[in-house]
């Protein structure tokens, strides 16, 4: 039955800590301990590492410390042992003076936890003090003819001690005319009196001495004494009478000094000298002493030092009033301090955060604040708020303090800092308002990727560039900070005609700088698109892109191609037919070339570089079309060569030249005969005819089979571009249709011509026959033979590079 009573018994203090311990935690209930008084320093008051829950070496892992305000600190924390101990001598008469129950009251903080944990400390009194009196010697005069049963205030001692420690009793040395009687006033107190038993006789015994002993029931029992000496004197029957036998006021603790605060009375009914009365503070304490003066005839009570009602709001005395006889009478002053609101509020930061993470959530602890004034009533409530940044806000926590929190998440890269203004206002008339600066910095995290300067890039470099010339370069910008906003460039891996983008462009990670690996050609590929990626160094990296779009830029390198007339594979030359009868204007042939380049480095010219025959032909600016500039006379050779150059407009321009023979006779029989007549009349002249007949049939046979192969040529050519004009716009495989057309914007096509040659079976009477010519298949009219054909240089004349030339030749 006990071991069960016991087990109950252990359970409900197991049950009623645990209580505690929620209390506390919560900040309900405070953590109490009791001492007695004039302990040694460091003596131990309780353990407050149990009480928080906490093992001793957690206090300083923790940050427990007392955070209590004051002006001299009674305990400490002992980190070794875990408990709460004196820093001081600790008196409670020095503390709680005047109090019957001495409790101090301190705070201490669980930094990591950011709690407070409120400690109430009871210090027990011991009877450390004994009863002293403050006059230790007195003087009382009586009349010889005073009345038995007369009381005569004696003065009363002070023990600040409480309860059996504090005064207990008076007692009278032994004397045949006195006794003694205490009186029990209204606040409590013990009054000593001397009561006269019996009447004294001044020639008898003038002078009576006694002791008064004033003793308390402490153990041990403390006592102190005072000297009485009772002087006989003659004939002074009345005692003053105070008018009232308490008086009590109430000042503002502001008032200037010299005010004169109230006036006591004592009136005495003797006349004369007998009714002269004098004023002197029978019992004051040494801090009203300082504080007050009382006039001694008037009665008047003034300030003498500043009243403070924080240090001492009630002040008591006694004031005695004594005639010239000796007689006097006492009464008690009360004087209460009004508390006026002079003390402005005070805000002291206990725990800071300096800097928080940008992405910190709402709710995240910046300070712990303690905000106090020291002001009672309504002068000491306080309001606390954050003065005009809605970022963050001040929830109350125990007693006083206040946690400044964030009440919306921060953006460092909107502001990196922040300057917290804190204001603590009191309720009083006037208010007065206190402000405290919390700073607070913004920490970066890697919540911004790099952005580029721009939405796409373009980049233009000519073609033949050398190896390593830079292209451009791009740029990106991340409004993190340090590390998250350091970027690195690189390109996106692709292919480009088969081979890695990479062996054509590389970047330069750290400046976002492009650079040519390759040296491009403009006749291969025009453009090149590519992909910039932009990271930052942050964790995780963040990156983004942007395109870049390279341009190759057309250089004339590519000079002129002759495309007509082209070149015998055996090695002789072809011949063009003109006959005599032609015409000025007669178009005897035209000259066809290409350029690979583009633009202006493929507009081309033509022009008569040397001839047999100054002035006999001349040929197009920009058609190439060999004409006859005048009629052909009989005295002109048979046999013309013309040397036709072809250039560009490039810088420097580039050119190819051509060499035309021309053949100058209505009929074979004419060639015949010129030939004839050229050579000599010897026998050699058969076989020389015979030759010059084989010469005339092989220039025809090569003319034709010329024209053959160019047939076929353009045949070929025009499919193979019809095919590739289906496939992609962008133009003739490394041959741009631009370069067949003139600055005149007209698509340039080479003439058909048409001739009929017949051979005879002998071949001395052989003829050829050249009807006159045939013009239903040209598409230029002689009259764009003309010598003068000015050059025009205009954008708008110049076709697309996307058309194509189409050539025709039909024999």
């Amino acid at each position: 039955m006990i071991s069960a009573q016991l087990h109950l018994g252990y359970k409900g203090l197991v049950l009623l800590g645990i209580l505690q311990g929620i209390l506390r935690e919560t900040g309900g209930t405070p953590i109490r301990y009791s001492i007695p008084e004039e302990l040694e320093k460091g003596s131990r008051v309780g353990n407050i590492a149990k009480d928080l829950g906490l093992e001793p070496q957690e206090l300083e892992e923790r940050g427990v410390r007392i955070v209590s305000r004051g002006r001299t600190q009674l305990f400490a924390l002992n980190p070794r042992s875990g408990s709460l101990v004196t820093a001081g001598r600790i008196d409670r008469e020095e503390l709680c003076v005047g109090v019957s129950k001495c409790q101090l009251n301190l705070e201490i903080l669980v930094e990591d936890r950011a709690k407070i944990y409120g400690v109430l400390v009871e210090v027990r009194d011991i009877n450390d003090n004994a009863p002293h009196f403050q006059e230790v010697e007195l003087e009382i005069k009586m009349s010889e003819n005073a009345a038995t049963g007369m009381r005569f205030p004696l003065p009363h001692a002070w023990d600040p001690d409480i309860g059996k420690n504090s005064l207990q009793s008076y007692e009278l040395s032994s004397n045949p005319h006195f006794s003694l009687e205490v009186q029990s006033g209204a606040d409590g107190n013990k009054y000593p009196e001397l009561v006269l038993e019996s009447a004294l006789d001044r020639e008898e015994e003038a002078v009576h001495h006694l002791v008064l002993l004033a003793s308390d029931a402490g153990d041990p029992r403390r006592t102190g004494t005072a000297s009485i000496r009772v002087m006989v004197v003659d004939a002074n029957d009345n005692a003053p009478v105070f008018a009232q036998a308490e008086y009590h006021v109430s000042v503002p603790e502001n008032v200037p000094l010299g005010t004169t605060l109230l006036v006591v009375n004592a009136s005495d009914p003797d006349e004369g000298a007998n009714a002269e009365v004098t004023y002197s503070f029978r019992y004051v304490d040494s801090k009203a002493a300082q504080v007050f003066k009382l006039d001694s005839d008037l009665g008047t009570i003034s300030t003498i030092g500043e009243l403070d009602h924080e240090e001492s709001g009630f002040y008591e005395m006694e004031v005695q009033a004594m005639d010239n006889a000796g007689y006097s009478a006492r009464a008690k002053v009360l004087i209460t301090v009004l508390d006026v609101n002079d003390n402005a509020p005070e805000i002291v930061v206990t725990s800071l955060s300096n800097s928080i993470l940008e992405n910190s959530p709402s709710g995240t602890l910046i300070a712990l604040l303690n905000v106090n004034d020291q002001d009672s009533e309504e002068n000491g409530q306080v309001v606390c708020f954050i003065k005009g940044n809605p970022l963050f806000k001040l929830e109350k926590s125990y007693g006083n303090y206040y946690r400044l929190v964030t009440d919306t998440p921060l953006d460092r890269e909107l502001v990196p800092s922040y300057n917290i203004t804190v204001t603590a206002t009191d309720r009083g008339s006037p208010t007065l308002s206190t402000e405290t600066h919390v700073s607070l910095n913004v920490a970066d995290t890697n919540d911004n990727p790099p952005e580029f300067t721009q939405a796409s890039y373009s980049a233009f470099i000519p073609e033949n560039n050398p190896k390593g010339s830079s292209i451009g370069s791009v740029r990106a910008y991340d409004p993190d900070y340090g590390e998250n906003a350091e970027i690195i460039y690189y390109l996106v891996e692709d292919t480009v005609q088969r081979a890695p983008l990479s062996s054509y462009v590389s970047i330069n990670s750290d400046t976002g700088v492009l650079y040519a690996l390759h040296s491009f050609d403009y006749e291969q590929f025009r453009d090149l698109q590519l992909w910039v990626i932009a990271r930052d160094s942050g964790n995780p990296p963040l990156s983004s892109n942007v395109s870049l779009s390279i341009f190759v830029l057309d250089q004339n390198d590519n000079a002129p191609e002759i495309l007509y007339p082209t070149l015998p594979t055996d090695g002789s030359t072809g011949v063009e037919l003109a006959p005599r009868s032609a015409e000025p204007g007669y178009l005897v042939t035209k000259v066809v070339a290409m350029d690979r380049d583009s633009g202006q480095n493929a507009w081309l010219s033509y022009r008569l570089l040397r001839a047999s025959e100054p002035g006999l032909f001349s040929v197009g600016l920009h058609t190439g079309e060999v004409c006859t500039a005048r009629a052909l006379l009989d005295r002109d050779a048979l046999k013309q060569n013309l040397v036709v150059v072809v250039q560009d407009h490039g810088h420097p321009p580039l050119s190819a030249t051509v060499t035309l023979t021309v053949a100058v006779a209505d009929s074979i029989p004419d060639v015949l005969a010129d030939l004839d007549s050229i050579s000599a009349p010897t026998k050699q002249e058969d076989s020389d005819l015979t030759l010059y007949l084989v010469v005339a049939v092989a220039v025809v046979s090569c003319v034709f089979l010329a024209f053959v192969i160019m047939l076929l040529a353009l045949r070929l050519r025009r499919w193979h571009s019809s095919r590739l004009l289906q496939a992609s716009a962008s133009g003739l495989a490394g041959v741009p249709a631009s370069h067949f057309v003139g600055v005149d914007g007209v698509r340039a096509f080479l003439q058909t011509y048409s001739h009929e040659v017949s051979l005879t079976a002998d071949s001395r009477k052989s003829h050829l026959i050249f009807p006159q010519p045939n013009y239903a298949d040209t598409l230029i009219s002689q009259e764009s033979c003309e010598k003068s054909e000015p050059l025009l240089v205009s954008g708008d004349l110049v076709s697309s590079r996307d058309d194509h030339a189409v050539t025709q030749v039909s024999l």
